[in-house]
């Protein structure tokens, strides 16, 4: 394993951290493929009764996809990327023991996409969470589907549209956010409630998962194909590498 991602047991309870502080924890390729073997590894390991997933350093979660890696695909390193990103939702979505996101920070875009595909959520006053892809010229094609299941289709609508981030009192009231505590506290209730979930009956927790994901499973595999299909329109005509070259220029 490289540093792109730190794991720590706890008791019995795995805390992965995504460890790119400097870049707000943005991800890239070593960092999905790091992610998707902890996640695989962890479910097969009796040990490990729970997973925590964090970001390193007190700014962000994970501020999404990372443009300097984005910026150069062509079409067909768009769709791998897609694949790539159905893995690593696949490896959440299939992960039968309790998994919660401890957000110490923003979760942008595909970050708050993951964050929403753990089983709980906890937070603090400035753990912001938002789909603002449309502002670098990434189409929503995966945020959306998953907004819609959680939040309902006109909320997905406004969300994936302005590229608006909520602030976490929003984010706690239409429920994307179970638990607000102080900013100290994130870790410490993460681990709690990880090990509430972990003292219940093994298999009827893992029963639960499955049939939440089977429910989802056509919506699912639906999104992957559109989304693999307009991303590779999109990278062919270019407009996404660009937008994500012009963020990048302001920064």
């Amino acid at each position: 394993m490289t540093d792109h991602i730190l794991e720590v047991m706890e008791g019995s309870v795995l805390v992965i951290t995504l460890n790119k502080p400097a870049k707000l924890n943005a991800w890239d390729k070593p960092m999905r493929d790091d992610l998707v073997t902890a996640i695989l590894r962890a479910s097969k390991n009796p040990e490990v009764e729970a997973v925590i997933l964090t970001g390193a350093g007190d700014r962000a979660f994970c501020a999404g996809q990372d443009l300097n890696e984005g910026k150069s695909f062509d079409a067909d390193r768009a769709e791998l990327w897609i694949e790539e990103w159905r893995t690593l939702y696949n490896a959440i979505r299939r992960f039968e023991k309790p998994f919660v996101a401890a957000l110490n920070g923003i979760a942008a875009g595909s970050a708050f996409q993951v964050s929403l595909l753990a089983d709980f959520r906890i937070g603090h006053a400035m753990s912001r969470m938002g789909q603002p892809e449309i502002n670098n010229g990434i189409a929503s094609a995966t945020g959306f589907w998953i907004l819609r299941e959680m939040l309902g289709l006109a909320r997905a609508i406004d969300l994936v549209m302005t590229g608006r981030i909520m602030e976490a009192e929003e984010c706690h009231r239409l429920g994307l956010i179970n638990h607000i505590v102080a900013q100290d506290q994130v870790m410490a209730r993460s681990l709690e409630l990880a090990r509430d979930l972990a003292a219940k009956p093994k298999r009827a927790y893992a029963f639960n998962k499955q049939r939440i994901c089977a429910a989802t499973q056509s919506g699912f595999d639906e999104t992957f194909e559109l989304a693999r299909q307009i991303h590779r329109k999109a990278f062919e005509l270019g407009e996404t590498q660009a937008q994500m070259a012009k963020f990048l220029d302001r920064k």
